[in-house]
């Protein structure tokens, strides 16, 4: 630890906790600036809109929120949430049909936003060492294009001051005005890739019939954006106190609209079968519609740039922002904290080349999660100026092909499950016996229904 150092982290969300709580060890005070008030409890907040909509933690960001905070999961358990196992307990599906429910590989942590957000929230800023700074908003950085040196910031009365910093980390999200700090402190603008779905997002929270409070299925109906028309989906989450989060999706032409009345409609026609309105037409509506267009994927290359100064990160969100709907923004999150604490650990911090090693790690933290989002969306009408490259033509006609035979082949549904849940990397579905497997295609027919138990039909009232 360096005498007298400080840290600033930039945006009090869960990417700048987590941050926080990374750096926490090796700075003697760590100051979160957040421009909000954030609750004193799990409710909403102005900051965080997103949170109205399903969020998944996978297993492999749980693993790595857990290497940050210890515990998290027992209290995030310990407040209603359930282990669920995958594929398991995951209803699915997609254009080659139905999934099977095989026996688990990863898990998913299915928790609404604001509840997450509390349970982290409460045990960083439990630390004496993390200071957070509330309704104060960041300026730009303080220093040279080799060297920031704290960041300015605005108060709620107005005035402004600057706080000194060892290291400034912006984890303001997609709002961030990094690639503008950083042209104001004379460097070039960082290399950038959109892919924009169009996809528009509309979610309810529902209370779900008795008997299917406890232990119900993730439902997904995907949507497919290669048949040159709009995606359209759905998807249903069993979150804490008996609630189902669910969000329906379309893309550009096929979106959903913001109106209650429109939701059960668009559920039952729309989609590519009934199940989900089915499941509703029995649970109980608790709150409005929540409707957003912010999905767009993009990424800013900070590690790609020629110069990059030391005293100064970027992380989750601010470099990576990913389609919701594959639910890896906050597993990217942790591991990209997780990416900066052991690369902060190994060089100390105070040491010259910290931050590009910072950006670098994080670049490499992301790119999972970029090709899994991207390697999809790419795929829909204008999302791209120029569609598709050839190399996302041939490797999306091989992960087609594998989706295939997971439909009826239990190991490869497992390895595409452990990449998915980013807990382990795409290397693993190009070894000679998965190309064998998905030569060779499903070893189990197709299923004409989709796999719920009788005890699961009958609890959610479907016949």
């Amino acid at each position: 630890m360096s005498e007298g150092s400080t840290a600033v982290v930039l945006g009090g969300s869960l990417t700048g906790l987590l941050t926080a709580r990374a750096l926490s060890g090796f700075a003697e005070r760590v100051v979160v600036v957040e421009r909000d008030a954030l609750p004193d409890g799990p409710a909403p907040r102005r900051g965080l809109p997103q949170a109205g909509h399903v969020h998944q933690l996978w297993s492999g960001g749980a693993r790595a929120l857990e290497r940050l905070v210890p515990g998290f999961t027992g209290r995030l358990r310990a407040a209603g949430v359930r282990r669920l196992p995958v594929t398991t307990d995951v209803v699915a599906l997609s254009r080659y049909g139905w999934f099977r429910r095989w026996e688990e590989s990863a898990f998913l942590l299915p928790s609404s936003r604001d509840l997450l957000d509390w349970v982290v929230r409460q045990e960083v800023l439990a630390d004496d060492r993390i200071e957070l700074l509330e309704r104060a908003r960041a300026l730009g950085p303080v220093g040279s294009d080799a060297t920031v040196t704290g960041v300015r910031i605005a108060a709620a009365d107005g005035s402004e001051r600057t706080l000194p910093a060892a290291l400034v980390v912006d984890a303001t999200g997609r709002a961030s005005r990094a690639p503008r700090w950083l042209a104001s402190l004379g460097l070039p603008a960082p290399e950038r890739r959109e892919v924009d779905s169009g996809v528009a997002y509309a979610s309810r929270l529902f209370r779900a019939p008795d008997g299917a409070r406890d232990g119900f299925p993730v439902v997904h109906l995907q949507a497919e954006p290669r048949d040159g028309g709009p995606g359209r989906g759905g998807v249903l989450l069993p979150v804490e106190d008996g609630k189902w989060m669910v969000t329906l999706y379309g893309s550009r032409g096929g979106e959903p609209t913001a109106d209650e009345g429109d939701f059960l409609r668009y559920a039952r026609q729309e989609l590519g079968h009934p199940l989900v309105a089915d499941l509703l037409a029995h649970a109980e509506p608790l709150s409005d519609v929540a409707f957003t267009r912010t999905t767009a994927n993009r990424r800013w290359f900070y590690e790609r740039m020629p110069a990059w100064p030391d005293g100064f990160a970027v992380l989750g969100d601010a470099v990576c922002a990913l389609n919701p709907v594959y639910g890896h923004g906050m597993s990217v999150a942790a591991q990209s904290a997780l990416a900066l604490r052991d690369t902060v650990r190994r060089h100390g911090l105070v040491s010259p080349g910290l931050s590009r090693r910072i950006q670098r790690a994080v670049g490499r933290t992301v790119r999972a999660a970029w090709g899994l989002s991207t390697g999809v969306d790419v795929f829909y009408p204008g999302a791209t100026e120029g569609g598709p490259t050839l190399r996302e033509r041939a490797t999306d006609a091989y992960v087609r092909r594998l989706l295939h035979t997971a439909t009826g082949n239990g190991r490869i549904a497992r390895r595409v499950t452990d990449v998915t849940a980013l807990e382990r990397g795409a290397g693993v579905l190009v070894t000679p016996s998965v190309l064998l497997a998905a030569a060779v295609g499903p070893l189990r027919p197709p299923l004409t229904e989709p796999p719920l138990t009788e005890r699961e039909r009958k609890a959610a009232g479907i016949s």
